[in-house]
């Protein structure tokens, strides 16, 4: 096994004992403990500047080093999702097959596409209860229309 293999198996491992450990119960009940007891030591430090320096440094940390393993947890469960959409997309029959690994579009191409799915949305509410219809449907009603509109030549 390669070392950036071991690296990135060991920070897996490490991020979600890690993620486990701060969603408990037990990591909320330290915070708070260690909120009160810092703040019951305010009047025995004179709520000097070190005082506040000490609670200030700490969650500055943690913070930081949070927004690291949440967002590792966030993208570990995105794709996770993406991967079980598009197996879904892939076996429905008549589900279009262009959304398959859609979030690897462009915000401009993605804006086209919520368009067209604004536009199927609009088409499907004047179409009779159980009307088939999808983005390929009116992609071709779509083209079928410029097409007709088109001058003969």
């Amino acid at each position: 096994m390669r070392r950036k293999d071991r690296l990135q198996d060991t920070f897996e491992t490490l991020a979600a004992q890690a993620s486990t450990a701060t969603g408990s119960v037990w990591a909320f009940s330290l915070a708070v403990a260690t909120i009160v007891v810092w703040a019951v030591l305010g009047p025995a430090f004179h709520y000097s500047e070190t005082w506040q320096l000490v609670i200030n440094t700490g969650t500055t940390i943690v913070t930081f080093l949070m927004v690291f393993l949440i967002q590792h947890a966030q993208n570990k469960e995105m794709r996770a999702i993406q991967f079980k959409l598009n197996e879904l997309v892939a076996a429905s029959e008549g589900a279009s097959n262009r959304l398959i690994d859609v979030e690897a579009l462009s915000d401009r191409e993605l804006e086209h596409l919520y368009a067209r799915f604004r536009r199927l949305a609009k088409t499907s509410a004047l179409l009779g209860a159980g009307a088939k219809t999808s983005v390929e449907l009116e992609a071709e009603a779509e083209a079928e229309a410029l097409a007709a509109d088109e001058p003969a030549s």
